[in-house]
C-alpha cells in the first residue's frame, strides 16, 4: 500500500513539474486580459438580520488608488445606505379584516443613514469577459440615526377612532398608559415632525462578489457584517431590552456601471 501511495505522489508531482510551464504561460496570457477599470459606481437594495425582506437602499462608488495593499490592487471605497433596524420581536398582526396591519408594542422606528468611507481590496480579478471577481471590504462612517414615534389607531367606542403615538398605551411604573387598544397602523408618515437625531459610528466588513458578465455594467452580492454603536440606548419595542449597539449580518444585491 506504501508503494502505491509512493507511485501515486511521484506522478503527481512531476505532473505539475511538466506543467509549470504551461500554468505560467496561462497566467500570463490572463493576466493581460484581467477586467482591468478605474471607478465602478453601483446601486442596490439590501436585507440584514436587523429588517424585513427589504432592509433599505445603498450607493456605492470604488475608484482604484495607485498604490497596492499586501500586493494587491485597492480601491477608495465610499457608500451611503439607507436602512429601517428592526426589533428580532416585531410581528405584524391586524384585529379582524377592517383594521390594518400594525406592530403590537412597537414604539419607535428607527431609520438609520450610514455614510462610510473604506478601502476595496481586489482578492480575485476576473478576465474582461467572464468568470466572477471576489473584493474585500473593510469601512466605517457615522450612524444618523432618526428615530421616529410609532403611531396606531384606537377605537374610543361609538366608532370614533383616532391616532395615536404608541408609546401613550403602554403602561409603566408609575405611568399608567391609556388603556385603548391599537386596531390598526396609524399611517407611515405620522409622527415624523416628532423624530429625535441620534448619532453613533458603524464599522463593517465584506466581501464582494462581481457576477455580471458584461464588460462595462455590473451585477453581483456584497455580504457581510456591521456593528453599530450610538451614545445613548434606543427602545424600538416595548417590554424588550432598549440597546446602544446593534449588530447584523447583511446581503446586498447591486447593479451598476464601471469605467
Amino acid at each position: 500500500m506504501r508503494s502505491i501511495y509512493k507511485t501515486w505522489g511521484v506522478g503527481l508531482v512531476s505532473s505539475l513539474l511538466l506543467a509549470a510551464p504551461s500554468y505560467a504561460q496561462l497566467k500570463s496570457n490572463a493576466d493581460a486580459d484581467e477586467d482591468n477599470y478605474s471607478s465602478v459606481t453601483t446601486m442596490g437594495v439590501t436585507t440584514n438580520t436587523n429588517s424585513g425582506l427589504l432592509g433599505g437602499f445603498v450607493f456605492r462608488q470604488s475608484k482604484r488608488l495607485g498604490g497596492t495593499f499586501l500586493g494587491r490592487p485597492q480601491f477608495r471605497y465610499l457608500a451611503v445606505e439607507v436602512v429601517n433596524v428592526k426589533h428580532p420581536k416585531e410581528v405584524q398582526q391586524s384585529l379582524g379584516f377592517s383594521g390594518s396591519r400594525f406592530v403590537s408594542g412597537k414604539e419607535n422606528y428607527l431609520f438609520v443613514v450610514r455614510p462610510q468611507y473604506g478601502r476595496e481590496i481586489s482578492l480575485f480579478q476576473r478576465s474582461a469577459d467572464e468568470g466572477i471577481s471576489i473584493n474585500a471590504i473593510f469601512a466605517a462612517g457615522p450612524s444618523l440615526g432618526i428615530v421616529k414615534p410609532y403611531y396606531v389607531e384606537v377605537n374610543e367606542g361609538n366608532n370614533r377612532k383616532r391616532t395615536v403615538a404608541a408609546s401613550t398605551l403602554i403602561t409603566r411604573p408609575g405611568q399608567p398608559g391609556s388603556g385603548a387598544q391599537p386596531i390598526g397602523s396609524g399611517g407611515f408618515f405620522r409622527g415624523f415632525g416628532e423624530s429625535k437625531l441620534a448619532v453613533g459610528a458603524n464599522i463593517k466588513a465584506a466581501l464582494n462578489f462581481e457576477l455580471s458578465a458584461f464588460r462595462n455594467n455590473t451585477t453581483g452580492l456584497e455580504i457581510g457584517f456591521l456593528g453599530e454603536l450610538f451614545p445613548q440606548k434606543i427602545t424600538i419595542m416595548s417590554g424588550a431590552e432598549a440597546r446602544a449597539f446593534y449588530s447584523s449580518g447583511y446581503i446586498t444585491l447591486f447593479f451598476g456601471t464601471k469605467k
